[in-house]
């Protein structure tokens, strides 16, 4: 199954969908994420938040439900359901995107070419992470030891793959230029 999606997305992908999806990406960065970030901070009265900390402890997530009060909790959980579900799928379509047009021109039978799946495993931190800290928020001021003990590590990951994902396009821009150089020589 993973064989295919990674396959597909190779065969599908295309210099409109890097337009498309550069398009969409800045559009959040520039208009949404600033409009998001100042809902937020009005909200949580100005808290950190613990899915923009690369690292973090489960207490620290308790420390900040306590600081954000019931109306910022409230409105956290919100974020993660809507704004927060949305951005991750922004993220990832433009990697996936990204990396599937620069290692499109490795052979079908490389083990590298399925690189363009590796955004998909930090989306996927990313929805555990919201999950995590939706639910020890929403129980404040039960403890929900197990899942408090695991966001942090579900963020440390998301942030981890993300990063992995953007340094990824670095050696697919090589290896894409000098496939064309070699092909411009022959």
């Amino acid at each position: 199954m993973l064989g295919r999606l990674s396959s597909g997305l190779y065969r599908y992908v295309n210099w409109k969908w890097i337009v498309v999806a550069t398009i969409v990406f800045g559009c959040f960065i520039a208009f949404v994420l600033p409009w998001q970030a100042e809902k937020s901070k009005e909200a949580t009265g100005g808290g950190e938040s613990p899915d923009s900390s690369f690292l973090y402890s489960a207490d620290d997530l308790y420390r900040v439900a306590e600081h954000y009060g019931e109306s910022g909790r409230s409105a956290y959980i919100q974020a993660r359901f809507t704004f927060d579900m949305i951005w991750p799928l922004v993220y990832l379509f433009l990697l996936v995107v990204l990396i599937s047009m620069l290692y499109r021109v490795l052979p079908v039978t490389s083990r590298w070419r399925w690189i363009n799946l590796l955004p998909f495993m930090g989306w996927g931190m990313d929805m555990l992470e919201n999950l995590g800290a939706s639910l020890v928020m929403f129980r404040y001021p039960e403890r929900t030891s197990v899942i408090a003990e695991l966001t942090p590590v579900f963020t440390l990951l998301k942030w981890c793959i993300i990063y992995a994902s953007f340094a990824v396009l670095v050696p697919g821009i090589v290896i894409m230029v000098v496939h064309y150089l070699r092909k411009r020589k022959v």
